[in-house]
């Protein structure tokens, strides 16, 4: 989806709950040269450190919690494969929407993905939130507009099957 927002390969992007994910290995492969990856856990970024070797240095390694992030800068792309359905508090969610707005350029890419409808009410022993298209659009309107989605039935490492819900939005121009 990233590359299919046709955001140039200077575009900055943000990854959020990236941690030891294999994502920033293939955005570098295909060119990007202003990625940033946040994760609450400095110990998630050593392994995805010692898997890019010398491009680590090319990757801007942020450690907090996405709720309390003060960007320093805007971002063309907000990517969050899987922090969003463990914010079960409405002030949670709110606040991450909030920071997410502010580190968001107009016109800016928001690809998310949750836990579907169907998907677990729990990942990891932590309670999650199940989402579906029209409860993001509660959440995300009047400034975003859905460009794409599709429900994947997700194999775990165990085996088990989890029902995720790939979203893309666009910021609107006047947000």
């Amino acid at each position: 989806m990233i590359c299919s927002t046709g955001v140039p390969l200077d575009a900055p992007i943000l990854d959020v709950g990236g941690g030891a994910s294999t994502l920033v290995d293939h955005l570098l492969d295909k060119g990007y040269r202003d990625v940033s990856v946040l994760d609450i856990a400095a110990s998630a970024f050593t392994q995805a450190k010692a898997r890019l070797g010398a491009n680590a240095t090319q990757v801007t390694w942020i450690e907090s919690d996405v709720t309390q992030f003060e960007p320093s800068r805007s971002y063309a792309v907000w990517h969050d494969r899987a922090v969003f359905h463990f914010l079960t508090k409405a002030a949670d969610r709110d606040r991450y929407l909030e920071v997410m707005r502010k580190s968001l350029r107009p016109q800016g890419h928001f690809l998310l993905s949750t836990f579907g409808p169907e998907g677990p009410t729990q990942c990891s022993g932590l309670p999650v939130q199940r989402y579906s298209v029209e409860m993001l659009n509660e959440l995300l309107e009047p400034d975003f507009k859905l460009r794409a989605c599709e429900i994947e039935e997700h194999r775990t490492p165990t085996g088990g099957r989890q029902e995720f819900l790939y979203s893309w939005w666009e910021r609107l121009e006047t947000s």
